[in-house]
């Protein structure tokens, strides 16, 4: 099961309070674990989370960037929702009232996973068996898994894809409830690195 979202960080303790204080708390069960780098960000990470902005979504932006977030240009155009970084430069969305999925008026809201028009099926069919979430939309834009038809949270597949330069900064976690597979990190078919635990 879907269990986490691995964060590099250069400084763990700040990103902790910063990403506690962005999703007041509201992740849908999901851990964020820091795990510390001396690595700087470079270039456009390939998963990146998307956090519900709610009725006052201006107030919410605002609010983050008195976090410590900041405007990120990641050449998005203009689009409806607002692309913020966090204090390391990781981007991150703040989706409005009426955006396709969202379900909540706050806290995570969709984990963004770049993936390639031609690799969506495989992308899709394997994060349904690591997460046992099923499909619940398919478009051209790509595909969307949810745990539940309620949930707030959702793993969503699609184009555009950054290049890869080194090791995900961001990186899925599944626990391994059964201990049927060793415990380390493992990439999914389109070369995106994850975590497997035990629980």
């Amino acid at each position: 099961m879907l269990s986490g979202i691995v964060i590099d960080a250069l400084d763990v303790p700040a990103m902790e309070r910063f990403w506690r204080a962005a999703t007041q708390g509201r992740t849908d069960g999901l851990r964020l674990r820091f795990a510390a780098t001396r690595e700087p960000k470079s270039g456009k990470n390939r998963l990146h989370l998307d956090l519900a902005g709610g009725p006052d979504w201006k107030r919410e932006v605002d609010r983050l960037l008195a976090l410590g977030a900041r405007r990120a240009d990641i050449d998005q155009g203009q689009v409806p929702w607002d692309v913020l970084a966090d204090p390391e430069g990781n981007e991150f969305c703040v989706l409005r009232p009426g955006h396709p999925g969202v379900l909540s008026d706050a806290g995570l809201s969709a984990i963004c996973l770049d993936t390639a028009q031609e690799d969506l099926s495989a992308q899709a069919e394997f994060w349904q068996a690591q997460t046992g979430w099923p499909h619940v939309e398919h478009h051209p834009w790509g595909v969307r898994l949810r745990p539940s038809q309620t949930s707030p949270l959702s793993l969503v597949m699609g184009p555009p894809v950054a290049s890869s330069t080194g090791r995900n900064r961001l990186r899925l976690e599944i626990t391994d409830r059964d201990r049927d597979r060793n415990p380390g990190e493992f990439v999914d078919p389109a070369g995106n690195e994850f975590h497997i635990t035990h629980g």
